[in-house]
């Protein structure tokens, strides 16, 4: 038998293939958002006690979405592993960052910071070979970042909004706007995003 948490040889993992629990399936499901996993955030401070916040760029976490990498599930009763790839891009897209966990005492926020870029996020690379002939147009701006600010239980949200027809972002918390600069907006604690597909007709306004 082969050591948990070993590679199976080729000849062991095809027998085991066999087996209906080792069984392969394929299920398509609709979403109304995709959630993005962050890396486990560091328990330590670094050698200045100062605490570590950590920095991962959204194409990391994107990788769970291109149909190879898997993500290990649990339940009581049993693991498994799942794989998903995109099937379609529809015109907007919204991504969850998964910042909060529950466990039977308290909420955990995450910290890491999620580095992306504003425009220009083409997610070709996500669909299978067959289904990207049907899509002419798999680039995506973003037009709007929900930023949670502080504690779980303390925290306050602000949004990043952008002026489709000048160009410009704004950021709002409660009955506040103001102007906010494109390079400020990744420095943020995002929590939602949503992204607006891009036409070949379009053109990019947002400067960034």
């Amino acid at each position: 038998r082969g050591c948990p948490g070993r590679p199976q040889p080729a000849e062991e993992k095809a027998q085991l293939l066999q087996n209906s629990e080792y069984q392969e399936r394929m299920v398509e499901s609709t979403f109304l958002y995709l959630t993005l996993d962050l890396p486990t955030a560091p328990l330590y401070k670094d050698e200045k006690e100062q605490l570590i916040i950590p920095q991962v760029p959204l194409f990391s976490i994107l990788a769970k979405f291109n149909g190879s990498t898997e993500k290990e599930y649990k339940t009581y009763k049993e693991n498994f592993l799942k794989r998903f790839q995109l099937t379609r891009l529809p015109p907007y897209l919204i991504f969850c960052i998964k910042r909060f966990t529950k466990n039977n005492f308290f909420v955990e926020k995450n910290p890491t910071i999620v580095n992306f870029p504003i425009t220009n996020v083409d997610l070709r690379e996500y669909l299978s070979e067959e289904v990207q002939a049907a899509h002419a147009h798999t680039t995506y701006d973003l037009i709007a970042n929900i930023v949670h600010d502080g504690k779980p239980s303390e925290g306050s949200y602000r949004i990043h909004v952008l002026h489709h027809g000048t160009g410009k972002w704004y950021e709002l918390q409660d009955l506040q706007v103001t102007d906010i600069l494109p390079q400020m907006i990744t420095l943020s604690e995002a929590y939602i995003q949503i992204w607006k597909r891009r036409e070949e007709d379009e053109t990019n306004q947002q400067g960034a």
